[in-house]
């Protein structure tokens, strides 16, 4: 099974993949990782984009059991549809950019002020963006299920809500 969960930054796209990777034995991808190339400091250069996605093609393609993590829109429909569910993070804008903060005050000793403002933005954005709009509109487009998990649930419930679905779909009759 290839599970996404997107949604915005500090949404906790990226703690849930790798959480349900843990319980599920299955591969996480950090999309992070695909977008972005190593740097010190991190997050400062592209990665080209045909690179970005014949690598998670790759990687997709080689492991049979995946949790993706982040937002793949815009990478190409063989990606975007590569998925049998998605879970969709909803996190009100403070807590949000609180956690944010947070997080990038333990890894880098302080959160870029440039990072947060376009992070605050994320729910009145421009559909062009990366923002609430054009994920809502990406996530009309897709065939498989859509989880949508709202609110500063915590990660065991979500966790719990992830397996529920994957359960009903394994008991699912299949179709004939």
């Amino acid at each position: 099974m290839k599970i996404l969960v997107i949604g915005a930054s500090g949404s906790g796209t990226t703690t849930l993949g790798q959480i349900l990777g843990n319980r599920l034995d299955c591969t996480h991808l950090d999309l992070d990782d695909y977008y972005w190339i190593p740097t010190s400091p991190p997050y400062r250069q592209k990665r080209d984009g045909l690179e970005r996605l014949q690598t998670l093609q790759r990687d997709l393609h080689v492991n049979e059991d995946v949790i993706a993590s982040g937002s793949l829109v815009g990478w190409g429909r063989d990606v975007e549809d590569a998925f049998d569910l998605i879970v969709f993070l909803f996190v009100a804008t403070q807590t949000r950019l609180a956690r944010i903060r947070r997080r990038e005050t333990e890894r880098f000793g302080t959160a870029d002020p440039a990072f947060l403002t376009w992070a605050s933005q994320y729910d009145e954005g421009p559909p062009e963006g990366r923002s609430l709009a054009k994920h809502e509109s990406w996530l009309a487009q897709r065939s498989c299920p859509i989880l949508r998990i709202e609110g500063d649930t915590s990660v065991q419930a979500r966790v719990r809500r992830v397996m529920d679905v994957i359960e009903l779909a394994a008991n699912r009759p299949c179709d004939t």
